[in-house]
């Protein structure tokens, strides 16, 4: 789905004293599955996820999606690109506080009407959110279930690819097993790209990348150990 192509991202290029957020590497994603990204802050992760989902430029570098350029792409055509093909979580959820976990589901949806209304709700229900609490607004919402609520608002228009910034970094273990397990299970018929300062919650991970200074210092299948 992906092929990354010596990608370079430089902050402060202008400066004598650059620095690199990407030195320059390539990497292919699959089609489906659930990749995880590790690595201590400054090791480029992030700034990897935002090149792929186009909310950043790499300074040089090609990203093929689906065999198709998307560095050199419109803002326009960024845009349609996020809202048809891709979905975000994060680590904070972002939800609106004046609406309710359902209505915050809801307004993601690229139609309105009594089908989208369903649709939200059955996507809140498979995340463990009963119909009461579909009702309460985030504020009266738990942190686990404040973060299936931003899930299910990524799902909404079921994005081939979901990226997915530290989005247990707010939860307890019991909760971010949880998030992980939702994860996983939309990962079998789409790509889901975890990026997490912790490896515990990547057990379950077709493949982990190791990340170091803007480099990828090792690829690990969880199962089967390093494949470098």
């Amino acid at each position: 789905m992906f092929q990354v192509k010596n990608i370079t991202m430089i902050y402060d290029i202008e400066k004598e004293s650059k620095m690199y957020a990407l030195g320059g590497f390539d990497l292919e994603l699959p089609d489906k599955g659930l990749i995880g990204f590790i690595g201590p802050s400054g090791s480029g992760k992030s700034t990897l996820m935002y090149c792929l989902s186009t909310l950043k430029t790499p300074t040089a570098g090609d990203i093929l999606y689906n065999g198709k350029d998307i560095v050199n792409l419109t803002e326009s055509e960024r845009e349609n690109l996020r809202r048809e093909e891709f979905g975000f979580v994060f680590q904070r959820h972002f939800l609106v506080s004046y609406m309710t976990a359902l209505d915050n589901v809801v307004v993601a949806g690229s139609t309105k009407g009594k089908e989208t209304n369903e649709k939200a709700e059955k996507i809140l229900k498979s995340l463990g959110l009963s119909e009461r609490e579909q009702k309460k607004r985030p504020a009266k919402l738990s942190g686990g279930q404040r973060q299936r609520v931003a899930i299910a608002r990524a799902m909404m228009n079921e994005p081939k690819v979901l990226f997915a910034d530290e989005p247990t970094a707010a939860l307890d273990h019991e909760n971010a097993f949880a998030v992980m397990d939702i994860l996983k299970e939309y990962s079998k018929e789409h790509l889901v790209l975890v990026i997490t300062h912790d490896i515990s919650i990547l057990k379950d991970a077709d493949d982990i990348v190791e990340m170091w200074d803007g480099m990828i210092n090792a690829k690990i299948n969880p199962k089967g150990g390093d494949q470098n």
